[in-house]
């Protein structure tokens, strides 16, 4: 009995304490992860008919360390759909973005505070992500935004896009040359040459040339650059988005790619602090279920 009214006790005091637990890590530097592309990037996961389903798997669950850059340039506790106030046009469910940040806490605590910047637009081909483009403008403009609000470091550009340009047989020829010179672009104007890029190859397409374009993206060959690959994952009864579970499965897969690229980050500042915000978050979460 005791250890119930302890356990009461305790919970009562962390979910008093978890605006100002979100009130700190908003203001701690982050690792900064930009979320570009088009709708499989943008989420469409549980989404049928221009409903989504409203079911968030666990290894999407929110989580105090996962933050969400909005669309007025704050921060906010990341939860899905990421892009609800991005790809507005659309209706958006479950993307990759949430799968792949607890993914990555869950085996480095010494990330810290995880930042996602969603900047995936629904429907867009390469060309609109072209240097100068509204689309590129925007996402420069977000991860500098995202920079400015309470510090830290871009981590890495998660990128999945490409069912746009199966349509002509032009732009699928043309997509590796243009794919290469976005990330050349996006990596020179964020003053980061080897900035790590985790890229999905297409699952599906719009159109027929489909493996023109998985062809273009998994012979990539720049520095930092890996490629993941969604062939063969569930599709939506729409034949061209992934399911809930793929996306969860994509999610993790770029986890996966993301930290074989990257050296374990070291705790900055104080180790106990990291390790006390992963514990609350933790025991939020089990909270949250129980009750």
């Amino acid at each position: 009995m005791y250890s119930l009214v302890w356990l009461m006790l305790l919970s009562y005091s962390n979910l008093v304490s978890t605006n100002n637990l979100y009130h700190d890590n908003a203001l701690q530097a982050k690792s900064i992860f930009i979320l570009a592309g088009q709708s499989n990037m943008a989420g469409r996961g549980g989404v049928v008919n221009g409903t989504w389903d409203g079911f968030i798997p666990p290894e999407c669950q929110s989580n105090p360390l996962i933050l969400r850059l909005n669309a007025e340039l704050t921060w906010e506790e990341a939860r899905e759909p990421l892009h609800r106030d991005i790809d507005i046009l659309k209706t958006c469910g479950i993307g990759p973005g949430m799968a792949f940040s607890n993914s990555v806490l869950e085996r480095d605590l010494g990330i810290g505070v995880i930042g996602l910047v969603p900047c995936a637009i629904g429907g867009t081909n390469i060309s609109e992500w072209r240097r100068g483009s509204r689309l590129y403008n925007q996402l420069l403009t977000r991860a500098q935004a995202a920079l400015h609000g309470g510090g830290g470091l871009i981590r890495a550009i998660l990128w999945y896009q490409g069912e746009s340009d199966t349509v002509s047989h032009e732009d699928a020829k043309l997509y590796k040359r243009r794919l290469v010179r976005f990330f050349t672009d996006v990596r020179s104007d964020l003053l980061s040459p080897v900035l790590p890029v985790i890229q999905v190859a297409l699952a599906s397409g719009e159109g027929p040339y489909v493996d023109v374009v998985r062809k273009a993206q998994l012979e990539i060959d720049l520095p930092n650059v890996k490629c993941v690959d969604a062939k063969g994952l569930q599709l939506q009864p729409d034949g061209l988005h992934l399911s809930t579970a793929a996306q969860v499965t994509v999610g993790r897969m770029m986890a996966d790619a993301f930290l074989q690229i990257m050296a374990p980050i070291p705790v900055q500042s104080s180790a106990h602090k990291t390790f006390h915000n992963f514990f609350l978050g933790f025991f939020l979460r089990w909270f949250r279920w129980i009750f």
